[in-house]
């Protein structure tokens, strides 16, 4: 892939500007490893600054802060895609970016929460409009759905649960992996022929953004993030265990050994299961 834009022309701020879109933030957590959140929010403040909105607390914010480098996707409803890169540098709550957050519809009338925080990232590089290949990701999907019945781990103890396996599952799903590059920047790529093998594995054929898939080591460790129509998400975290030819499709597989849900109101840590402790001490009081 390659990054040609520096700055955002026009057209770009504008696609950014409304609320309906796709908007995918890819950060790097506390250990170095990627993480992926729904930002609907990202916009463009000028020719090379992105800024985010934020309305709930979640872990990409906290990350941001203590490492700068992100990678970021946008998507229009016309399937036109913006991807990025950007480096956080402060957050405001107040100020002209805070108010035109808070005057769109969707946070002015809402009786629970607006906007409360904007941060801001300098652009560090950027590409597109590009459109999906549809033709070839559908073509990759069914390829996937062939391949993967030659990947299955063969354990039945559960990682993800039956709604996120068949999320993924879903042909209508938007799918996504992100890693982190040698330069520390998180890189994201569409992958919506990726696919469930059974709750502990994923698998993709490598049709679609071959050349992207391909610059993904084998052993990194990757984030894969699944999107609904619905706004229903989930992320998960594993291993990627490279490519290797299954009923005669090159197909990629992750094994998955964390999992995420980002959906607001109870976001948080779903694999490995967290015991429940009592509450004690209440620290916002």
């Amino acid at each position: 892939m390659a990054y040609n834009l520096k700055e955002f022309d026009e057209q770009t701020i504008a696609a950014f500007a409304p609320a309906g879109k796709i908007g995918l933030v890819a950060s790097v957590n506390p250990d170095g490893l990627p993480h992926i959140t729904l930002i609907t929010s990202i916009g463009a403040a000028g020719p090379k600054q992105v800024i985010l909105g934020e309305f709930c607390k979640g872990n990409s914010k906290s990350h941001i802060q203590k490492n700068p480098k992100v990678g970021f996707l946008v998507m229009t409803m016309d399937r036109k895609m913006w991807r990025g890169h950007a480096k956080w540098t402060h957050l405001r709550q107040e100020g002209p970016e805070y108010e035109t957050y808070n005057d769109l519809p969707m946070f002015r009338y809402n009786a629970y929460f607006g906007i409360n925080t904007v941060h801001y990232l300098d652009l560090i590089d950027a590409q597109g409009p590009d459109g999906l290949s549809m033709p070839k990701i559908i073509l990759s999907a069914l390829m996937t759905k062939i391949a993967k019945g030659g990947a299955t781990t063969g354990n039945n103890d559960r990682i993800l649960n039956v709604f996120g396996e068949g999320l993924f599952n879903r042909l209508d799903t938007l799918k996504f992996i992100a890693y982190i590059r040698d330069d520390g920047y998180p890189e994201l790529v569409p992958i919506l022929q990726c696919q469930a093998v059974d709750s502990r594995r994923l698998a993709f054929s490598t049709m679609a953004y071959c050349d992207e898939l391909k610059k993904i080591e084998p052993g990194k460790m990757v984030a894969i993030f699944g999107l609904t129509m619905k706004m229903e998400d989930v992320m998960v975290r594993g291993t990627f265990r490279g490519t290797r030819r299954l009923r005669g499709i090159q197909t990629g597989t992750v094994d998955i050994d964390w999992v995420y849900n980002s959906m607001p109101p109870a976001h948080g840590q779903i694999y490995p299961p967290i015991p429940l402790k009592p509450v004690t001490e209440w620290s916002d009081f």
